[in-house]
């Protein structure tokens, strides 16, 4: 068949596997390189096919449900001779019996160097490329690394570098390195494939040999043809200027207002009161009787003024009949903190259904429903269910979580992390994690983005929202509910060894998402981005107080992909002015407990001068005013002589002490346009992760451990590699 009718078949077999020599010839035709082979149809047609290839030589079953032949015997290695082809001719008959359809004749391909590479539909993201090492280890050792399809040269190039056995791909035992202009050509082939032939439901192969020259050769492949995915019916986008004014209401109707304490309707009145809020606030309950000392209206109709966002917290079977309501009076925003729609079962689904049809057409739109609220620092809107005031600035958090999501706001309250705004999403029946993606990607306030995420509604919008706005402000996501994705159902090594978190994680780093595995990473990567530049290379420079915790860092930081360089001789004698001649003379820079603060600053500004230095890590030179309270506290219970006056005077001055350095971080972050990232000696209750510097453009950032501050750092340093890709 010509390459047209092999497509052709493919868009016509529906679930019908092409034989071997058939998907080789479509991978032939997208740019793969794959393995010269003949057809026979005899025994003696493949001796005599072997004779002309040149011995040894491989012989194959060939069959349309031969899927694999490996573990059903019927592939035979090195044959010499024509004997051995006669003998294995034989044999393969025997097993393959009706489903043989020919033998495959082809030359033994030297190289001890095994991949295997694919392509998949993803039910969300549509059709994704795998590759890893290949062979019989393939699912044992299941060392792969997957993207999105379209890939660009740059996505494939990665993919190579992903491997743990990355190493094989270079000079290997005698062997010259992988030519990876044909291992790239391969992936975007395959890329290709999946966007131009949608009936190809699966392709494998493995293994791709790379020959002792380095040439790559596929010697083994499967494409499975299969029906196009019916196409989703995904919810209509909302606009961006709907997302930005949610988060400004000049006036609010809470519907189902209480004047119990600890009911929903009474928390989130109270808490938007408190909290400063300068609109209107209405109360709507049919009882009509006086709560908080404010008036209350028996329906949302009876507001003699204008409403911009109604808080719904009545009983979900009553919501539905507020659609009307809101229609007359023209609420078009709707924030429902009622549970027991869709994440109740079936029932509770359609009805959440019914409520966001009914909400369109009235052009009603619904954040929610069964959230925990929303707030915006920047005009004091406070609409939780919990007393928070976070402080202006510039982290959006938005969570499908409400508890969590609450959780990192008043952590972010605690540690100084200013927040733009923040919105438990709900049940998402309207606006998704990707209209507040598209939202705040042009929110000129918002520059870093938070993200707690359990499942997306939109594959594709969501990868290629997050894909744009990541280029323009980080992203950063917790991925909830991943230990318990489990492996497809496939014909293929590819489809068997992926998984919906590998998807996911696939689709973050191709995106340029920072993705983190805890919480409270979160927070730390939103500190380390609102208040440090980027580092610009993966060369750390590390400060200490005392040489175990610098090893350990070190130790870390080689784990997270950041490198610890030597000090040229150059370094070495400038430090040796500044340092005793007993320092560690070595980075990390033990500085031996010199308790002079001019001194670590000092040696963290020849860091920054040094071209071989992108990032500073200082442990131990915040927090030893702890240690210096409990002794001044020790001496006022056991030694009289000092008085109370000299020991207060001397607190007040190591506070002093305490903010000039602090202060003086900041200062050298903006000279040298590099990233300070600090650790606590200790904390007490005036301790934050972020502090604000007057007249700065950054900030000082102090972890409570080195674990976190190396993992904000590679974080950050992941990033910039995305930008500049």
């Amino acid at each position: 068949m010509n390459i047209e009718e092999l497509i052709d078949k493919v868009r016509t077999s529906k679930n019908k596997a092409l034989t071997e020599s058939e998907s080789k010839q479509i991978l032939r035709e997208y740019g793969v390189p794959v393995v010269s082979e003949t057809i026979a149809f005899s025994e003696d047609e493949a001796v005599e096919a072997a004779q002309k290839t040149g011995f040894p030589v491989v012989l194959k079953g060939l069959g349309a449900t031969l899927l694999h032949k490996t573990e059903r015997g019927l592939v035979h290695l090195n044959l010499t001779d024509a004997e051995t082809v006669k003998n294995a001719a034989f044999m393969i008959a025997q097993e393959a019996g009706d489903e043989l359809e020919g033998l495959l004749v082809q030359p033994q391909v030297q190289g001890k160097r095994e991949f295997v590479t694919g392509l998949f539909r993803d039910k969300q993201f549509g059709p994704v490329i795998m590759f890893g090492i290949g062979g019989v280890f393939t699912e044992a050792l299941s060392d792969v690394t997957f993207r999105i399809a379209p890939l660009t040269e740059t996505d494939a190039a990665e993919m190579l570098d992903e491997i743990k056995a990355k190493s094989l791909l270079g000079e290997f035992r005698g062997e010259k390195a992988a030519n990876r202009d044909e291992l790239i050509k391969t992936l975007m082939g395959l890329s290709r494939i999946g966007m131009e032939i949608p009936e190809v439901s699966e392709i494998d192969i493995n293994p791709l040999v790379v020959t002792s020259d380095g040439n790559v050769v596929a010697v083994d492949a499967l494409i499975v043809p299969g029906e196009i995915q019916a196409e989703k019916k995904y919810l209509p986008p909302v606009a961006p200027t709907v997302i930005h004014s949610l988060f400004y209401p000049k006036s609010i109707a809470f519907v189902g207002a209480s004047g119990v304490i600890g009911k929903w309707g009474h928390m989130l009145v109270v808490n938007t009161i408190s909290g400063g809020y300068k609109g209107k606030v209405y109360l709507v309950n049919p009882k009509g009787e006086p709560i908080a000392g404010r008036h209350v209206y028996k329906s949302v109709v009876d507001i003699p003024g204008k409403v911009d966002l109604g808080v719904v917290t009545i009983p979900a079977k009553m919501v539905l009949d507020l659609i009307p309501q809101f229609k007359e009076k023209g609420i078009k925003s709707m924030l429902i903190i009622t549970s027991g729609f869709g994440e109740s079962g079936s029932e509770g689904k359609a009805m959440e259904e019914k409520l966001a049809t009914a909400a369109r057409k009235a052009g009603i739109v619904i954040l929610g429903p069964n959230t925990m609220g929303i707030c915006n620092p920047h005009s004091n809107f406070n609409c939780l269910s919990v007393a928070i005031k976070p402080m202006a600035g510039s982290t959006a958090i938005v969570s499908q979580s409400g508890n969590l999501g609450i959780q990192l706001l008043a952590f972010a309250e605690e540690q100084g992390i200013g927040i733009r705004g923040f919105s438990g999403s709900g049940n998402e029946a309207m606006i998704t994690v990707e209209d507040f993606i598209e939202g705040l990607e042009i929110d000129p306030l918002t520059k870093i983005i938070i993200l707690y995420v359990e499942s997306v509604k939109d594959g594709r919008r969501f990868f290629e929202g997050a894909k744009r706005t990541g280029k323009k402000k980080p992203i950063v996501l917790l991925k909830g509910g991943q230990s318990g994705a489990g492996n497809r159902a496939a014909s293929s090594h590819t489809g068997a060894l992926s998984s919906d978190s590998r998807v996911f994680d696939a689709v973050c780093k191709q995106a340029g998402i920072v993705k983190v595995e805890r919480s409270m990473e979160l927070l730390d990567l939103a500190s380390a981005f609102s208040s440090l530049p980027l580092p610009k290379g993966n060369r750390v420079a590390i400060v200490t107080l005392g040489g175990g915790w610098g090893v350990i860092t070190a130790d870390m930081c080689t784990q997270e992909g950041l490198e610890v360089p030597d000090l040229p001789d150059s370094m070495l004698e400038r430090m040796d002015k500044i340092l005793p001649a007993y320092w560690s003379r070595s980075n990390p820079a033990d500085i031996v407990g010199e308790h002079d603060n001019t001194i670590p600053l000092t040696v963290m500004e020849e860091f920054l001068k040094w071209d071989g230095c992108d990032a500073v890590i200082n442990l131990g030179l915040l927090g030893m005013k702890i240690f210096v309270k409990r002794l001044g506290e020790s001496v006022r219970l056991a030694d009289p002589s000092y008085s109370e006056e000299f020991l207060s005077e001397g607190m007040k001055l190591l506070d002093s002490v305490e903010e000039d350095y602090i202060a003086s971080v900041a200062r050298l972050i903006e000279k040298y346009n590099k990233p300070i990232l600090g650790v606590s000696l200790l904390e007490d209750e005036k301790h934050h992760t972020v502090y604000n510097v007057e007249n700065c453009k950054f900030k000082s950032v102090f972890y409570p451990n080195p674990e976190r501050a190396v993992t904000a750092l590679a974080k950050m340093y992941e990033y910039f590699r995305f930008l500049n890709r």
